[in-house]
C-alpha cells in the first residue's frame, strides 16, 4: 500500500491538476499553473544552479558539489509538449542531478501550439549537438525526460542514430509519453485510477502539437520505432497510469531488439509522480533509483 503521504498528496494534487485543463484556451494561465505545482518541493541541497543559453534557447545548469568530472544529465521537461519550463521541474532535476552525481541541463525547448511539431524536437537535437560542440563525450551524456520529456528523449535518439550521429551513453525515461495515437490497453484500464493524465487529455495534445501529422509516425509516437542499437534505459512508471502501456511496450521492443532495459513499475503510484520528491517516500525511491543507474553506468 502506498504511505499515507503520497495518498494525501494524490487527493490533493489531483485536484489541483484538474484546474490545469488541456482544453482551456488560456495556455498561459495551464502553464503558470504547472511552474506554481513545481514550487511544492525543494531544490537539492549543495546544488549550484546557473542560467546560461545552448542552441539559443534558455536552459539552466545544476551542479551538484560531487559531480563526477565530464559527465552531463540532459533533461527534457513534460508538460503534453504545451507546458513546463525551469520553473516546474527545476526542483526534480537538481534531486535526479544530486543523487546521481552528475551536472545536468534543463532546456525551456519551443512548445506547442505556437511552435508545433518539430520545433520542440529540432530544439532537443540543437542541444544536444550543443553539448558535443562543448566537448562532452557522446559516451558521458545522459538524455532523460518525463511525460512528453520521455517521448521527445526517444525522438531524440531515433533522430540521431537516422542521421548517423553519435548517441548518448544511456537514457532515462519517466512515465513516456510514447503514443500519441493512444492505442495501449492502459489507456482504458488505468482511467479510473489515474488522477492526472486523462485519456481526453491525448486529444488535445494532439489538436495542439501535431494535429495534421501521422500519429503513428516514430518521431510522434516512439512506440512504433524500430528500437534497434539504442543505449541503456531506465524505464519507470506508475501502476495506475492511462500511460502504463507506453512503457511495457517500448520496454519489450527494447529487450527483442537486444537493447539493454530496465522497466520499474512502481505500485499505486500515477503519473510522473518523481515530482514530489521531498514530499513522500516514493518518489524518493524513484530518484534514488535514478541515481543508482546513473552512476552505475559511469562506473
Amino acid at each position: 500500500m502506498s504511505s499515507l503521504r503520497a495518498r494525501l498528496i494524490r487527493s490533493l494534487t489531483s485536484r489541483y491538476i484538474r484546474r490545469i485543463d488541456l482544453a482551456d484556451a488560456d495556455v498561459d494561465k495551464m502553464r503558470r499553473r504547472l511552474d506554481q505545482l513545481g514550487r511544492l518541493t525543494r531544490v537539492a541541497r549543495n546544488v549550484a544552479i546557473e542560467e546560461d543559453r545552448l542552441h539559443g534557447l534558455k536552459v539552466e545548469w545544476y551542479r551538484p558539489e560531487n559531480a563526477l568530472s565530464g559527465k552531463v544529465l540532459l533533461y527534457l521537461h513534460g508538460g503534453a509538449f504545451v507546458l513546463g519550463s525551469c520553473d516546474s521541474h527545476r526542483k526534480l532535476v537538481t534531486q535526479i542531478a544530486r543523487a546521481g552525481r552528475i551536472d545536468a541541463v534543463l532546456p525551456e525547448y519551443r512548445l506547442a501550439p505556437e511552435h508545433p511539431y518539430p520545433a520542440g524536437l529540432q530544439d532537443c537535437v540543437g542541444v544536444y549537438r550543443a553539448l558535443l560542440d562543448y566537448g562532452y563525450n557522446p559516451d558521458n551524456i545522459v538524455v532523460g525526460g518525463d511525460s512528453a520529456g520521455g517521448g521527445l528523449t526517444m525522438s531524440l535518439m531515433l533522430e540521431l542514430r537516422h542521421s548517423g550521429a553519435p548517441l548518448p551513453g544511456a537514457a532515462v525515461l519517466l512515465s513516456p509519453f510514447l503514443d500519441l495515437s493512444a492505442s495501449g490497453e492502459s489507456v482504458t484500464t488505468r482511467a479510473a485510477q489515474e488522477p492526472w493524465f486523462r485519456a481526453e487529455d491525448v486529444h488535445v495534445v494532439i489538436k495542439y502539437y501535431c494535429p495534421d501529422e501521422n500519429l503513428e509516425d516514430p518521431l510522434i509516437s516512439p512506440v512504433f520505432a524500430n528500437v534497434a542499437g539504442l543505449p541503456p534505459t531506465l524505464v519507470q512508471v506508475g501502476d495506475d497510469e492511462i500511460l502504463l502501456s507506453d512503457s511495457t511496450r517500448i520496454a519489450e521492443k527494447m529487450k527483442a531488439a537486444g537493447v539493454e532495459v530496465e522497466l520499474q513499475i512502481f505500485p499505486e503510484m500515477w503519473h510522473v509522480f518523481q515530482l514530489f520528491v521531498g514530499k513522500m517516500p516514493e518518489s524518493r525511491v524513484a530518484v534514488d533509483k535514478i541515481g543508482d543507474f546513473i552512476k552505475a553506468h559511469f562506473s
